[in-house]
């Protein structure tokens, strides 16, 4: 089967990536290859279900230009399709003195990065937002909303095959081989060939780069964030979106409180090591998989600079009090029975050998492969950017 290009992914980013190819040349023959027999399975399918508005990330950087363009594509997509969203906004909370600088810089950057109407809030203003919310201080930000990523991404798979793009479920890539001007990807079920193919594999996308770019120096690390939910009687509580000040050190936006588009309250997710990449559960454990993180040399590093929030994040993990407490940190009425056990979601953070996290996107290509290797939060708002900056890529190579 050939085909100008191959998507290796079926979450938003891959889907995304295909329809903005379709797009910007409809004579283009694309497939989409995804492993599982439904689109979104992953990451695309558990997370919060946030519309990023970029109000945290470095001016410049790929995070920042793809979430306020993205940010805009996705609205103006889910309009022109009938997908339900809300821009409810949201507040950032600091709760403790020493976050008020963290809290300007986050504000300086929404600024910078063209967010008009933000505003700082004091303790008096928040409880006008969130009057049950425990704060010194917050930004609230209007432009964030919520979606249903997964009813996002089945549009995009029901768009592309409108256009004539091809999506192929339930075939797991195997082997990828170039050569000449042709590439061809193996599946269990089949080999399709072309001229390029995209790697947007998530939580494997480290393993499909390194099957045609074996200088792709990154590993996947698996975290995954759990939830809970409040129980009706309590949604009261939360209005639209708390957030907290994030800790600098790490890629993750800390336990918050997200409104959902079909109604109830989530509180979460923390942010524990998966021992498997699709670990959805504690007992989820994949020895090989575990191994390789274990491993690690940037997973090592991690580990002993940083094991006692770690091991704080594992405690909440398998103590609800102490995810409670948590939580309290931003609303003090919420206790223990207030909160009803939720899903889980499992994020790919991509890893340098020396440690790092990687905070921004990562996107690395040779002649003939496109890899997406770390497209983390807030990937699923950017997915409609990303896609259209990878397909400016393919354009120079068809």
């Amino acid at each position: 089967m050939q085909y100008d290009v191959i998507i290796v992914g079926g979450g938003a980013v891959g889907l995304a990536t295909a329809l903005q190819l379709k797009t910007q040349n409809p004579k283009l023959k694309v497939v989409v290859i995804e492993k599982e027999p439904v689109v979104a399975n992953h990451q695309t399918g558990n997370n919060s279900n946030v519309i990023h508005s970029g109000i945290y990330y470095k001016p410049g950087s790929l995070k920042a230009k793809n979430c306020i363009h993205g940010y805009n594509l996705l609205i103006d997509f889910c309009q022109k399709n009938g997908v339900p969203f809300n821009l409810c906004g949201k507040v950032i909370v600091a709760t403790d003195e020493k976050e008020l600088p963290l809290l300007k810089t986050i504000f300086d950057r929404g600024q910078q990065n063209g967010l008009p109407n933000l505003k700082m809030l004091n303790a008096e203003q928040l409880k006008e937002y969130e009057p049950h919310v425990a704060g010194i201080a917050g930004i609230h930000v209007p432009q964030t909303g919520i979606v249903d990523y997964r009813v996002v991404a089945e549009k995009y798979a029901e768009v592309l095959q409108q256009q004539g793009g091809e999506l192929k479920l339930g075939e797991k890539v195997n082997d990828i081989k170039l050569g000449g001007s042709e590439v061809s990807v193996v599946t269990q079920k089949s080999t399709y060939t072309g001229k390029l193919i995209v790697n947007c594999a998530g939580l494997y996308s480290d393993k499909i780069a390194k099957l045609t770019s074996p200088n792709v120096d990154v590993k996947i690390i698996p975290f995954r964030g759990e939830y809970y939910k409040l129980r009706k009687e309590k949604e009261y509580l939360v209005k639209t979106l708390i957030y907290p000040v994030p800790d600098p050190n790490f890629p993750f936006l800390g336990v918050h409180f997200t409104t959902m588009v079909g109604g109830g309250v989530e509180c979460g997710p923390n942010a524990v090591l998966a021992f498997a990449r699709e670990g959805y559960k504690k007992s989820d454990v994949n020895i090989s998989e575990l191994s390789e993180t274990l491993m690690w040399p940037g997973f090592r590093k991690i580990v002993s600079k940083y094991w006692r929030t770690g091991l704080g994040e594992m405690h909440r993990s398998y103590s609800k009090a102490a995810f409670t407490k948590a939580l309290q940190k931003l609303m003090p009425e919420i206790r223990e029975e207030d909160l009803i056990v939720g899903g889980a979601g499992v994020r790919a953070q991509a890893c340098d050998r020396t440690g790092g996290l990687l905070d921004d996107f990562l996107i690395v290509e040779d002649k003939q492969v496109i890899n997406v290797c770390n497209a983390p939060s807030p990937a699923a708002t950017s997915s409609l950017a990303i896609g259209q900056t990878v397909a400016d890529w393919a354009k120079k190579r068809l």
